[in-house]
């Protein structure tokens, strides 16, 4: 089995410019982001899009 970093340690790299990082932290709340980007059962393209935007304003601005 592979080495898998904690989530401290890939939220460092993506808060550090790492696209791989936050692209797999994307991925980790994708789920949350498409159920919160749902109104009346249909899918919102863009509130996904403002969310995963939302998402890495977060991953910079959060407190390690």
């Amino acid at each position: 089995m592979g080495f898998r970093m904690s989530f401290e340690e890939l939220l460092r790299k993506a808060q550090n410019g790492d696209k791989v990082a936050q692209e797999e932290i994307l991925q980790m709340y994708r789920p949350l982001l498409i159920k919160h980007s749902m109104d009346t059962n249909v899918f919102d393209e863009d509130l996904y899009q403002e969310l995963s935007a939302t998402l890495i304003t977060c991953i910079y601005k959060f407190r390690i």
